[in-house]
């Protein structure tokens, strides 16, 4: 990776957690500078869902072909259908200066720092199970027993928070924010030696 290039972030962090919002916040506030990845499925487009845009939709054969040609960094199946990142359009990104976010789950985390050396892994905690319990209660999407296993799946990631090379409580949006952009400013310094 020459000193121009962005940085890949993997995001991740328990359900509740605020990680889409800290992720979509950064890219309001600094739009120049990241992007989210889209991801590829091998599931139909539902609605108003645009190829390209919310994902890059794709025949189960065509899924298993990139997986067979290596031409994601991480995939999982989830319910029937194919979910993944890919390679060629984050490595694009990448070379046009942009910090690519990937907001995946640990296990895809992992996959893909074994695939690309200088990923930088942040994981976003939040203050606290209780402070979780309620945000997911607040969101009044899910019934009690969903919002438990959540719960127990949070209990879980939280585990796998200390492989990550950094870890943000969500306590405020905001200030999450910035830790998130301060984090990778730090990590372009060091690159550079500035």
């Amino acid at each position: 990776m020459n000193n121009s290039n962005g940085f890949l972030l993997v995001v991740s962090g328990p359900s509740g957690a605020g990680k889409g919002t800290i992720c979509n916040a950064l890219l309001e506030k600094y739009p120049e500078e990241y992007a989210l990845s889209i991801s590829v499925t091998s599931r139909a487009p539902r609605g108003m869902e645009v190829d390209g845009k919310e994902y890059f939709f794709k025949t189960l054969e065509e899924f298993e072909e990139m997986i067979r040609l290596d031409l994601l960094l991480e995939h999982a199946r989830y319910v029937n259908n194919y979910y993944g990142t890919p390679r060629q359009w984050v490595e694009e990104k990448l070379q046009e200066g942009v910090n690519v976010i990937l907001e995946i789950d640990y296990q895809g985390g992992f996959q893909v720092s074994r695939k690309i050396p200088n990923v930088l892994m942040i994981f976003i905690m939040p203050p606290d199970l209780e402070e979780l319990k309620n945000r997911l209660v607040f969101r009044g999407t899910e019934s009690e027993e969903q919002i438990l296993k959540r719960l127990q799946k949070a209990e879980e990631e939280i585990k796998m928070a200390e492989q990550y090379d950094y870890i943000i409580i969500n306590e405020d949006v905001e200030k999450s924010v910035e830790m998130l952009h301060n984090i990778v400013l730090h990590e372009k310094m060091k690159l550079t030696g500035e």
